[in-house]
This record gives structure tokens, C-alpha cells and sequence, in this order.
């Protein structure tokens, strides 16, 4: 089979919208449901992602995708019993794929309600029943263990679609796009990222241990499937912060540092304790919580609003609270799609615990840029590869 319908196209007023190849079978199989447009843009990118990343670090990997960019992305790297806390997975089954799908879930649960999942290796039980309990429109995976496509049929009353990708295909070297009618036709970018790009460090600090080259790795993987510009924070094998599609490097690294540090209050021991009524719905605990940590207000919830989601009136954290809690994030990786044309990013990115950097160099203004990781003592490497994805 050489062409599929779809439900419809970008919206749901473009119709009819099918996917086809010109030569050969599709690369995957439909399972289950009924793929549309932006299912396909989200499964096919974040299954490229996840196939680089595994063969990248030699870990099972996963990718939470959203709007065509990663919401998160991980590898099968143990959880801390407060990550696994605020990542709504102390409860997860042991599997190294169910853990990499949880952290790539847990790097930023807002953004991932109703996403494409993607998985390296062939779906277990473990991550299917992960999956099961969360929102999200699709999953893709190069295969699926005896019993796993039943569980996953049981979302969304049975239109759960799932997807099986062909783990031997390999894209054609050209590809093409269509834009108002206009054919444009490229190389597809088919640069294989390795520790290769962390030879050229430039910084007075050297050291690079091995978590920061996984994590690094982890990252630059990341963005070469996010929409550019993008800036991408990573720690303990997972993103934990992305800015995704924004005009400027600064507002790049400013999004990705603050969700770096919305994921690093999720584990502060009172959200941790956080005591919710039984029967709220994982949804509803994030948005909660994301009001708890982003209202400036001394009560984020009006009046007695709290009494729907918590057994108790939850407590607050305050302004400076929140900054000496983030100013304990240490250790963090960073990478660049592009080069910094500015040290206002290395600025930015020091307040969020970064200490490890990549990115391509190449700006007239690098010696500033090295100038200001040698201040924060980080370590930076260029790499002279940029990275955009369009």
C-alpha cells in the first residue's frame, strides 16, 4: 500500500487529505484509528527523533510531540523518587521504555496533554499501560509485544490511533516541499549527531563528564526535530526544558529556562506534598499546580475554588522561595540550533543552573559569548553544525 486517507488536512475543513509515496510501501502501518494530518507531522518527526536518539546514547528513547516540535524527550535513565513524584509516575511499572516515555511526558505535562508518543524500541506492557492512563491522541512504535495493542485500543472509547513504523526504512537523500505552489527541493538533513560535536571545546573549563555528553546529546537530538529557533535544556537524560519557534535566540532561552524551571518546582517538597481529592484527574493536578507555582497572587485559587481539586487549602510558595529553590538546579546541559549572537542567552541560561553548552559558533560576537561562559565557569563547546528545522 502506497496511500492512505486521512480524516482530513491541517483543519478540519480540508478535505479530502490523504498521505502517499511515490515509489515503494508506506513506511508504517496503521494498527488502530484513523490518522490525520498533524497525527502524521508529529509521528513521522518524533519517530525520526526517537530512532536518532536511541542509536545516539545506546538507550531506549521517547518523545512526548506536540504541534510538530517535542514537548519532551528522554532516555531510559532511572528516576529520583522526586522526579518519578513529579512526573505522576511513582507508581510506574519497572521497563526502561516506560521510564524514558515518562520522563519525556514529565519534562513538560502541560504542554504534553493530547500528544503523540513515540518509542525507539517495540511498545511493552509497561509503557502501554503508561500511555493508557494519560491524554494523547497517538503512539507510534517499531513494533508492539503480544498484548500490548489491546490495552492501547481501549483509549478514546476504541479510535486511539496506533502506528507501527517499518524500523529498516530509510528516507529518500532528496526531499521536497510545497509551498503556494512553489516546489522547493533539498538534501534532507541527514547529519548524524554524535559525541563527535563536543571535540571543540572553547571555554577555560574542559571537563565534560559523561552525563553532560548523554545530555547534551539528549538535547541537540532534541532540536534538530524542533521547530527553529530553538534553545533546548537537558538533565538526567531527558529535556527538561525546550523553547521552541521563537524569533529570537533570547526569547528562545528564556522559554526553555523557565520550563526548565517548571520542571524543577514540580519537585519542591511542597508540591510534592500537595494532597489532592481522590478521583482528580492527572489534568487537573497540573493545572493546578501550574497555578500554585505562576500566580503572583498571595491565594492563586478564588475563594473556595480550592475545595474542587485539594482535600485542603494548599499552601504558597513566594517569589524569593521559588528563586532560592531554582538557584539548587545545578548541572544542567544546554544546546543551540544556532549560533549566539549575543551573551544575553548565556545570561539567561546561567540563572536556570546551566553549565554545559553546544552550539555551532560562528558569530562575530563568539568571543563575548565564551567571555561570559568563562564568567559562569560552564563549559562550552562549538560544534559548526547549525541545526534549523522548518
Amino acid at each position: 500500500m502506497n496511500e492512505i486517507a486521512l480524516r482530513y488536512g491541517m483543519n478540519p475543513h480540508q478535505k479530502p487529505a490523504r498521505a502517499y509515496v511515490e515509489t515503494g510501501e508506506m513506511p508504517f502501518k496503521v494498527l488502530n484509528g484513523s490518522p490525520g494530518f498533524i497525527n502524521l507531522l508529529d509521528l513521522l518527526n518524533a519517530s525520526a527523533l526517537v530512532k536518532e536518539l536511541d542509536g545516539a546514547t545506546g538507550l531506549p528513547a521517547a518523545a512526548s510531540f506536540k504541534h510538530v516540535s517535542p514537548a519532551g524527550a528522554a532516555v531510559g535513565v532511572a528516576m529520583s523518587k522526586e522526579v518519578a513524584k513529579a512526573s505522576f509516575a511513582d507508581d510506574l511499572e519497572p521497563s526502561p521504555l516506560a521510564t524514558a516515555y515518562a520522563r519525556a511526558r514529565g519534562a513538560d505535562r502541560m504542554s504534553s496533554f493530547g500528544d503523540a508518543v513515540a518509542l525507539s524500541r517495540p511498545c511493552d506492557l509497561a509503557t502501554a499501560r503508561f500511555i493508557r492512563r494519560e491524554v494523547s491522541d497517538c503512539v507510534i512504535a517499531p513494533g508492539y509485544e503480544p498484548g500490548v495493542v489491546d490495552v492501547l485500543k481501549k483509549k478514546s472509547g476504541g479510535r486511539y490511533l496506533v502506528v507501527e513504523a517499518d524500523p529498516s526504512y530509510e528516507p529518500p537523500e532528496m526531499e521536497t516541499r510545497v509551498v503556494q505552489g512553489v516546489t522547493m527541493e533539498q538534501p534532507r538533513n541527514a547529519y548524524r549527531i554524535t559525541d563527535k560535536l563536543l571535540s571543540n571545546v572553547v571555554t577555560k573549563r574542559k571537563d565534560l563528564p559523561e552525563s553532560a555528553r548523554r545530555d547534551l546529546l539528549v538535547a541537540t537530538v532534541a532540536l534538530k526535530y524542533t521547530q527553529s529557533n530553538s534553545v533546548c535544556f537537558a538533565l538526567g537524560g531527558q529535556v527538561i526544558g525546550l523553547g521552541a519557534g521563537q524569533q529570537s535566540r533570547l526569547h528562545c532561552t528564556r522559554l526553555a529556562g523557565s520550563k526548565a524551571d517548571m520542571w524543577w518546582l514540580r519537585q519542591h517538597p511542597m508540591i510534592l506534598g500537595l494532597k489532592f481529592k481522590k478521583g482528580v484527574g492527572r489534568a487537573v493536578m497540573n493545572n493546578a499546580i501550574e497555578a500554585i507555582l505562576t500566580e503572583t497572587r498571595q491565594d492563586p485559587f478564588a475563594a473556595d475554588a480550592w475545595k474542587e481539586t485539594f482535600e485542603e487549602r494548599p499552601p504558597t510558595l513566594a517569589r524569593d522561595e521559588k528563586r532560592s529553590w531554582i538557584e539548587g538546579l545545578k548541572g544542567v546541559s544546554l544546546s543551540s540550533d544556532a549560533f549566539f549572537p549575543f551573551r544575553d542567552s548565556i545570561d539567561r541560561a546561567a540563572e536556570s543552573g546551566v553549565e554545559y553548552v553546544l552550539q555551532p559558533g560562528g558569530s562575530v560576537r563568539d568571543k563575548g559569548v565564551i567571555e561570559a561562559c568563562d564568567e559562569y565557569g560552564m563549559v562550552m563547546a562549538c560544534s559548526g553544525v547549525r541545526l534549523f528545522h522548518h
